[in-house]
């Protein structure tokens, strides 16, 4: 097992690659990343860093020159041998062979494209513009890279027995929350971790805790690199992202409608009727499903990922069953913001009423809360978006307005369109 502490401090006195490959991201990256390549190879998009919590000042707490020389290493990588094999020969949901051999062709000879890095103020301007399948494998080693960097900007200031205690606590607080959820009975949970993650190390770290501590009730992890190493499963399927861009590149107001719902039908043509997980929220979710065709009753589940989950699950359950399908023979993600109190407390209101599995992310693998002076590692809430296609600002309304981003006048044509009525604020912790 790798002394994490002593591997911390080390890299203060040589280059220590953050992001050190291509599958160094989640699975549904690249399940999406070939729908893509595929169905809008010729779409532009711009991707754009957003710090929703500007009290973290990331400009102050990261050079710029380590910043571009993480960067600039990123786009030095390429698939490995072994990789590519992986992806080709694996079995993924009982599929083999769920990645093309076009789509691999031109994975095996990516190199990611150029960055434009600026300081605004107290924090970075980052964006990544280009074709659409190119520039979206950005999105998470950059979020990897940023969250790491500002871990090591406040450990760099840490003697070395420190570093060993901070992670004796941190490792222990993991344990315990493993062992809080082993009585669960059928509990289902994934890693999905790896975009706001503490560092790469600590992921895999967690990951074996779970796989240890949790046996058969652990399913597996969204990072493919940490998958592949682990021989686990590699979970995910797709995210808000294709709703958003799909809607920007409408012609009117009617396809902008419809946008949500072209996505699935591309996506169920993709994978020939696997991969069936429905993501309502990126318009609102009771809008998404009272107007849903009836053929997207017949799909596995839903991720729920945005407003109150509990609120959310309910919807999805009484959808189903007024359109004639039974509740406890569908399966609902949960996947927004959870920790141990928040999944016991879900899976006791709705176990028995439809299958139930979380994908636990940033308080499994970034929960350093408490633990240094100042809580300067607690974890903040940072994303990187699609913020344009061909040009069109992108919109997501979400079922939290504090989660609602793009121009004001678009947000409120979208809510016009897809008739968005009153929603409760949620606070965005992660």
């Amino acid at each position: 097992m790798v002394d994490i502490a002593t591997r911390v401090w080390n890299h203060k006195w040589k280059i220590d690659p953050i992001v050190r490959s291509l599958i160094d991201t989640d699975f549904y990256k690249l399940l999406m990343c070939q729908s893509i390549f595929r169905n809008k190879p010729d779409t532009e998009v711009t991707f754009s860093l957003i710090n929703r919590s500007k009290h973290i000042p990331l400009a102050d707490l990261i050079d710029e020159r380590e910043l571009r020389e993480q960067l600039d290493h990123i786009r030095s990588l390429s698939l490995s041998r072994g990789e590519s094999t992986w992806l080709r020969g694996n079995t993924f949901y009982g599929k083999r062979q769920m990645f093309r051999s076009d789509f691999m062709e031109w994975f095996e000879n990516l190199k990611l494209p150029p960055y434009h890095l600026e300081r605004k103020g107290d924090q970075y301007e980052l964006t990544f513009k280009g074709k659409w399948h190119e520039v979206m494998l950005w999105e998470i080693p950059a979020l990897a890279v940023l969250m790491e960097l500002r871990g090591r900007a406040v450990l760099d200031r840490m003697e070395r027995f420190e570093l060993q205690v901070l992670y004796a606590r941190a490792m222990t607080r993991v344990w315990e929350k493993v062992e809080a959820l082993r009585d669960i009975p059928d509990l289902s949970i994934a890693d999905f971790g790896t975009r706001r993650r503490h560092s790469y190390l600590w992921q895999d770290w967690c990951v074996q805790a779970m796989s240890e501590g949790l046996g058969a009730k652990f399913t597996g992890t969204s990072n493919c690199k940490i998958a592949m190493k682990r021989e686990m499963e590699a979970i995910g399927t797709n995210a808000h992202e294709l709703p958003m861009v799909y809607a920007a590149l409408a012609q009117s107001d009617e396809e902008l409608f419809q946008a949500p719902y072209k996505v699935l039908e591309d996506w169920h043509e993709e994978h020939e009727g696997n991969l069936r997980i429905i993501l309502p929220d990126t318009y609102g979710s009771q809008g998404f499903l009272d107007n849903a065709p009836d053929w997207l009753a017949g799909w596995t589940g839903i991720r729920i990922d945005s407003g109150d989950p509990a609120t959310a699950a309910q919807q999805a359950i009484n959808w189903w069953i007024s359109r004639g399908e039974d509740p406890r023979k569908k399966r609902v993600i949960f996947s927004d913001g959870l920790d141990v109190a928040k999944i016991k407390e879900l899976h006791q209101q709705f176990s028995g009423k439809t299958a139930i599995s979380f994908g636990w992310g940033t308080l499994l693998t970034n929960d350093f809360r408490g633990l240094v002076p100042d809580d300067a590692l607690s974890p903040f809430s940072l994303v990187c978006k699609a913020v344009s296609a061909n040009g069109v600002p992108t919109v997501k309304l979400s079922d939290n307005p504090n989660k609602a981003m793009g121009p004001a006048d678009e947000i409120e044509r979208y809510k016009r369109v897809f008739s968005l009525g009153k929603q409760e604020a949620q606070e965005v912790v992660v």
